[in-house]
């Protein structure tokens, strides 16, 4: 048996393994078919100080090797998360390593929201991820991570506001993913991860309309994989942090990918709507693909592609 465990500099996990944000939940569903411990870590959807009802419905829509999504960063808002039973207290019970998603309407609420986390979340949290990427919301999310200077305005609030391990997470809707990769290093985020979804659209065309009411949307699924495969190669390349790699990863295969291309750790997305056991079934393909190739340690192939 390999030895899985994941070094991202100011956390461990056990494993290479997480959930992408807005695709687990708060892990509660997806724990009645596994224990949700044995991933290296859960990312929850994203958490704001007040609750947000996200976007009018319809809000996804199946596409060819995908999905779109505008859900709108729906969630319970701060207080919620850290003290109602479906959330924190949940998770708690569970053991699981848990990564809180944050975002704001503006850059006070990011650093806000980073300082209420940690102060109430009795060192339960080991890590913020901060969304500078999400395509669906009119104020904040891709806003922010679509321009260098203000990227960096949020990110180093958000640095001053809290002593947790940062992620900031990239938007793939950029000319040079290497540029924001660098500006969040420089800011102070501990770790990067990528890519958040395309912006897309789909037209119903029977009825003329779009299939989605926010009209566009976010390009998730294996109709995403080589852009960001080429992203976290091209990222990972650019910076000296760890770089934890997602969009489209269905299997162990396609995890493997994303390690060689640079990502210390991965995270599964689309593939839990498939299927709710696809992160422990990417765990294991992991741990075969390893050992078919007798390979000690994870860590041997994190940006071992050959040129």
């Amino acid at each position: 048996m390999a030895d899985l465990r994941t070094d991202l500099g100011k956390i461990v996990l056990k494993n290479p393994v997480m959930t992408a944000s807005g695709t687990f939940g708060y892990g509660r569903e997806y724990h009645e078919f596994f224990d949700i411990a044995r991933l290296g870590a859960v990312v929850v959807k994203g958490i704001r100080m007040e609750p947000a009802d996200g976007n009018p419905t319809p809000r996804m829509a199946e596409v060819a090797s995908g999905m779109l999504n505008a859900i709108g960063l729906q969630g319970p808002g701060v207080e919620h998360f850290l003290h109602d039973e479906p959330y924190l207290p949940f998770l708690r019970t569970t053991g699981a390593t848990v990564i809180v998603n944050i975002w704001g309407k503006s850059i006070d609420e990011y650093a806000e929201v980073a300082a209420a986390l940690e102060a109430g979340a009795q060192g339960d949290i080991a890590a913020l991820e901060i969304n500078i990427s999400c395509p669906n919301v009119k104020a904040g999310g891709v806003a922010f991570g679509t321009d260098p200077k203000l990227a960096a305005a949020v990110i180093s609030r958000v640095r001053a506001a809290t002593t947790l391990p940062l992620i900031t997470k990239l938007s793939p809707n950029v000319t040079d993913i290497a540029e924001f990769a660098r500006v969040a290093e420089a800011s102070g985020s501990d770790m990067i991860s990528l890519i958040n979804t395309i912006t897309g659209m789909a037209i119903d065309i029977e009825t003329r309309r779009p299939k989605i009411a926010n009209m566009t949307g976010g390009l998730s699924g294996p109709a995403v994989k080589p852009v960001a495969v080429r992203m976290v190669y091209q990222a990972a390349r650019a910076v000296n942090i760890p770089v934890i790699g997602m969009g489209g990863i269905m299997t162990g295969e396609d995890a493997v990918e994303f390690l060689l291309a640079g990502a210390s750790a991965i995270a599964v997305g689309t593939a839990n709507f498939v299927d709710p056991l696809a992160s422990i079934k990417v765990l294991d393909g992991i741990n075969d693909y390893l050992d078919r190739h007798n390979i000690a340690s994870v860590s041997e192939i994190v940006g071992a592609i050959q040129l």
